[in-house]
């Protein structure tokens, strides 16, 4: 019989009160709550491990990287251990036709049972050629793989949507991990790199409730892709306010005005940047000065500079006046609806000031 998740770290000696530490904060960073702590712990008191295969198609290794980089909670001793890393090219120790042979005994042994995670995408051109696994095109072996598997993680941009190697013209034809593997659920976590603790949150929801979490209408994990990164923006008051930075190092941007006539992307991008942050919680882009540049988005290599601003966009804050238009709209706007209010105050203190003046003359009228 397999080892459940809390057998494994009291053997790697985890103790009972860090294990209950782990399941409150990954609780807390799924937005679960006590109650979903709970049933992080009993999952994995329970529950055998889910083995996970990790294979690498075009891409630079960066998802990688950011995952085992996480802040979070005892990522290197727990969820690291949780998965079977019998095969994975970069992390696993054994290397050559020892490592394949630990991939081909895991699927054999736990047929329907594993999960495949791919990092990177397949070209398609020349027969698959311009990608080698084994002597096989990467294609092949994504199949074969992705075949007895139970659900596919797409990991970063490069396996969700093709990022910059399927960019125009795209020669190699690069192609998203969807579009290859039609027959099985996946989960696609968009980024390049994808946050580390979204990663990690992902594998935990995963092996400890034994089901996908939900999923946008692009496949993406709501809890962390269901808000724009302009949504929880600490800039974002700014922006509301029509106050933006008009050029680099500018007055603006040593205020810390808003980054969108730069070209910050954050109004149309949907991640967690902006709430879980990188490099354990402590900035990202947006806060270190330089404007989102879409990652997690389709496409986010052919849309135009990452300089270049959006030219139309909702203004949120000002939907009540139907505005839909540009930064310098927006602006406008706002100080219009400031005018606006301090007309209405002038003229409330004016009427107020006119009754009071009325009922003192009446007084005076009758002490004459």
């Amino acid at each position: 019989m397999s080892d459940t998740y809390y057998d494994l770290m009291r053997r790697q000696g985890i103790s009972r009160r860090s294990f209950l530490k782990f399941c409150s904060l990954t609780a807390a960073s799924l937005g679960l709550g006590e109650a979903g702590a709970q049933q992080i712990a009993q999952a994995m008191e329970t529950k055998q491990r889910t083995p996970v295969i990790w294979i690498e198609g075009l891409e630079c290794t960066c998802c990688s990287e950011s995952f085992i980089r996480s802040a979070h909670p005892l990522a290197k001793d727990v969820v690291l251990s949780m998965l079977s890393l019998d095969y994975h090219m970069t992390l696993s120790a054994a290397a050559g036709e020892q490592l394949r042979a630990n991939a081909h005994e895991t699927i054999k042994k736990h047929k329907g049972n594993y999960i495949l995670a791919v990092e990177g995408n397949p070209p398609l051109a020349e027969e698959g050629n311009y990608c080698i696994y084994y002597g096989k095109p990467f294609v092949d072996v994504l199949r074969e793989y992705a075949k007895d598997a139970k659900a596919v993680i797409s990991w970063g941009s490069c396996a969700s949507w093709g990022c910059v190697q399927a960019a125009k013209p795209n020669p190699t034809r690069a192609t998203p991990i969807h579009k290859v593997i039609t027959d099985k659920p996946i989960i696609k976590v968009p980024g390049c790199p994808p946050i580390a603790e979204v990663m990690t949150g992902v594998v935990t929801y995963m092996l400890t409730f034994d089901r996908l979490p939900d999923l946008d209408a692009q496949g993406r994990p709501k809890m962390f892709y269901g808000q724009r990164v302009h949504d929880k923006c600490y800039r974002r008051p700014h922006f509301d306010a029509g106050q933006f930075v008009e050029a680099f190092d500018d007055e603006g941007a040593r205020k810390g005005y808003c980054l969108y006539k730069v070209g910050c992307k954050g109004p149309t991008t949907y991640n967690a940047c902006s709430a879980t942050r990188w490099n354990e919680g402590l900035s990202f882009p947006i806060q270190s000065g330089h404007g989102c540049i879409g990652c997690s988005e389709d496409d986010f290599w052919d849309k135009g500079s990452f300089y270049d601003h959006l030219t139309t966009i909702r203004a949120p804050g000002l939907a009540n006046l139907g505005v839909e238009g540009t930064a310098n709209r927006i602006g406008l706007a706002a100080l219009g609806v400031a005018g606006a209010a301090l007309a209405a105050h002038a003229a409330v203190s004016a009427i107020k000031q006119a009754s009071s003046r009325g009922r003192n003359d009446r007084v005076s009228d009758v002490e004459k």
